[in-house]
């Protein structure tokens, strides 16, 4: 319950700066977790396993280590969210993902309460959404509030675009960036929330090499995104992205990574010979093929016949000639583009 949130201990709070930008992620960051779930997804992280439903990966912020699989919300709408959320979370997630943008933060907050797993058990992401660029902390505070919880263990910028609240239904409804001010900026107000107490990781989303490069490379960037939240799957692999992120210690996390609700993937003669052949549904293919991979991947599903499957990842492998199968698929697709924005935020910069 609400009233049982412990505001978590300000050591946790610790985070890389710029000195160790290419300091490799060694075991000793796991020493310092410091609620039930790290501790124990430090440890699952150690060991050899093919539970990759308990796998996780260390982040750049000593201690913190993010589940590799989590329920994703975008476009999970009102009324079925929250039971999703339930749902979820009672089969066995500890890692959700929502955002201020995706108007179903209350409604998460509703179905995390509802399921009984306490606070301190799960992974909880969400994001500033772009009119909110120049109010970062109000950003902060409102989703808080929306989603009832004292603390996150994430928080992404959403999109590297920081439009203007009072243009929002200029240019065609696609509103207008502000001329004073940009992601460099916000990430700069970002920063200061980690002194808060109530944010573990910042990172961002939707971030391409060209605006990661000016991001890290500004002199006022003195904490390296701990993760950069991408579309990623088969049809969007983004391996230079992908490799870019890994190498200046980001973690990569896959939003979409079934490649939507009606996906090109699922009848892709690929795999489904790979999941034919192991008794398993295209999903959880992609989904193994990303974990795999190296990066957390976010499926989406308001049904929870569907989002038990998705989670059905344990004891099975993909063997490597399988994974290089599925890296040499040639259709290029993407869920979420950049037209809607009046900003270019993809440059084609990912392969």
């Amino acid at each position: 319950m609400l009233s049982a949130l412990r505001s978590i201990p300000k050591q946790a709070f610790t985070s890389l700066r710029r000195p160790l930008l290419s300091l490799p992620i060694s075991s000793n960051h796991f020493a310092s977790a410091t609620t039930p779930l790290h501790r124990s997804l430090a440890t699952t992280t150690m060991a050899p396993t093919t539970k990759k439903t308990a796998k996780s990966y260390p982040l750049n912020v000593p201690g913190l280590s993010i589940p590799a699989v989590g329920l994703g919300t975008w476009q999970s709408g009102p009324g079925e969210v929250g039971k999703a959320v339930e749902a979820a979370l009672r089969n066995g997630y500890r890692h959700i993902d929502t955002a201020f943008g995706y108007r179903n933060e209350k409604e998460v907050g509703e179905g995390i309460r509802a399921s009984g797993v306490p606070r301190e058990e799960i992974w909880l992401t969400t994001k500033l959404d772009n009119p909110w660029h120049k109010r970062v902390k109000e950003g902060l505070e409102k989703s808080l509030e929306n989603l009832g919880v004292e603390y996150l263990d994430l928080f992404l910028v959403h999109w590297p675009a920081s439009l203007d609240p009072e243009k929002e239904g200029a240019n065609g409804g696609k509103g207008e960036v502000y001329q004073d001010w940009d992601f460099v900026d916000t990430w700069r107000e970002m920063q200061k929330l980690t002194e808060m107490g109530k944010v573990r990781a910042i990172g961002v989303s939707n971030f391409a090499i060209k605006n990661l490069e000016r991001l890290l490379n500004d002199p006022s960037c003195k904490i390296v995104p701990a993760v950069n939240q991408i579309e990623l799957h088969p049809g969007n692999p983004s391996p230079k992205l992908v490799a870019y992120n890994t190498s200046k210690g980001i973690h990569s996390s896959g939003y979409s990574p079934l490649g939507s609700s009606d996906s090109p993937l699922y009848t892709n003669d690929t795999i489904k010979s790979i999941a034919e052949g192991k008794g398993r549904t295209p999903q959880q293919v992609l989904l193994a093929w990303g974990v795999q991979k190296g990066w957390s991947v976010l499926p989406k599903s308001v049904t929870e016949s569907r989002i038990k499957a998705n989670f059905d990842l344990d004891d099975w492998e993909l063997t490597e000639e399988e994974v290089k199968k599925i890296d040499a698929i040639p259709d290029r697709f993407k869920v979420c583009g950049d037209d809607w924005l009046p900003v270019k935020v993809f440059f084609g910069d990912d392969e």
